[in-house]
């Protein structure tokens, strides 16, 4: 039968990979509806190459987006905004829902999809790091399906055993003998040089990832590390850990993609091509495996594996994600908008790479809040964001 697909952020290099691998199974999956915000004629490009029956646009652009489709010959349904996203994300339609969209603004259309009940692939971490009790419970109240795209979360998810795979409080179960998790890190760009070089950096030098082709928001998160730290809170939430139980390890090849280790002394990782596809192609066909069109990992080509401990002062955003993790849900929130905030900030030109972590530290303690309680919704959730986007910029403007 065939699986549909709607891919939430179908223009971002999540997207692409995606999308390269369901056009390669067109018998296996129909690409039902598709998602852009910025890239729009990219957009229309991938209409024209797959025809989804459904469209979600920035709500300005929905007539615009709409008449070109109808000259083309192209009888897509266009909505707009996030409640275009929303309503793709529960149509009864839809099966699996791709969640690629970069930042908060991805969160609303991956909740209602777990309220839904629908096959998550999750790429979107924030989601998590804003969210992660609220998601949880509506995964496994509406008895949805959440399958991690990250390829260090996937990689840790396909070295647990079933059990744990289907539960995941399953992993304190002492039969399970799961010890800690390993999040490899590639130590991004910037790994070999000083802190001082770090200040000096451009926005071209933090977006040359070394192994890995992502977004530029992405791409400046790996070289602070931060992305790490958002990966070490979604990682607690996806495998139902504390963070002293998830060590992050640099691993410059990108080879070994995580690990997990057990009581027994046994070490089981996961190793690729860094190379999205793999990840996405496992869980898109998830229990089963297919082709993901990645490149074969050549293992007599490899000349060494190398394992480093992280630099907490010169990658200090590593830092701040777990000490956010240890404070609560608010602080990662609080964490996670000031980061974006900060990021955009440097692709803008307004501040220095290694200010970023400055103004995250600054919004951590500079934002007194209650704790969310156990009824907490997105509502709750998005106004702690606002207060810190808010903040942020007030942040931001003193160093501009």
């Amino acid at each position: 039968m065939t699986q549909r697909i709607a891919v939430l952020g179908a223009t971002g290099s999540i997207g692409d990979s995606t999308l390269a691998i369901l056009a390669a199974q067109p018998h296996t999956y129909e690409v039902y509806a598709l998602s852009g915000y910025h890239r729009l004629d990219k957009l229309f490009a991938l209409c024209q190459q797959f025809l989804p029956k459904r469209v979600s646009v920035p709500t300005s652009a929905v007539d615009d987006f709409a008449h070109r489709l109808k000259a083309a010959g192209i009888d897509s349904e266009v909505v707009g905004g996030e409640a275009g996203l929303v309503d793709i994300a529960t149509d009864s339609q839809t099966d699996t829902v791709v969640a690629a969209i970069v930042g908060a603004a991805g969160l609303p259309s991956t909740l209602a999809a777990a309220r839904a009940g629908k096959r998550i692939l999750l790429a979107n971490k924030e989601a998590l790091v804003m969210a992660g009790k609220v998601m949880i419970d509506a995964v496994k109240k509406h008895k949805a399906t959440l399958l991690p795209l990250d390829s260090e979360h996937n990689a840790i998810f396909q070295c647990l055993p079933l059990a744990i795979q289907q539960d995941n409080t399953q992993i304190h179960q002492s039969n399970h003998g799961v010890r800690k998790l390993w999040l490899t890190a590639s130590g991004g760009p910037f790994l070999q040089q000083s802190f001082e070089q770090m200040q000096q950096a451009s926005v071209a030098e933090a977006v040359k990832h070394p192994n890995w082709s992502m977004g530029q928001k992405i791409s400046v998160d790996s070289a602070t590390m931060m992305n790490k730290g958002l990966e070490l809170i979604e990682a607690c939430h996806l495998f139902d850990l504390p963070e002293d139980k998830i060590n992050v390890v640099i691993h410059p090849q990108s080879i070994i993609h995580s690990m997990v280790e057990y009581s027994d002394g046994s070490f089981l990782a996961q190793l690729g091509s860094p190379d999205m596809k793999t990840p996405i192609a496992h869980a898109l066909s998830y229990p089963d495996r297919i082709d993901s069109g990645s490149q074969p990992l050549d293992l007599f080509a490899l000349s060494g594996l190398e394992f480093i401990e992280p630099d907490l002062q010169k990658f200090a955003c590593l830092r701040l994600a777990r000490q956010a993790m240890q404070a609560g849900t608010q602080a990662t929130i609080v964490l996670n908008a000031a980061n974006e905030i900060a990021v955009a900030a440097f692709l803008d030109g307004k501040i220095r790479l290694t200010d970023i972590a400055n103004i995250n530290e600054q919004a951590l303690n500079g934002i007194q809040l209650p704790p969310l309680n156990e009824t907490a919704d997105i509502e709750d959730i998005l106004a702690i964001d606002k207060i810190a986007r808010h903040l942020t910029d007030k942040l931001v403007a003193k160093l501009t």
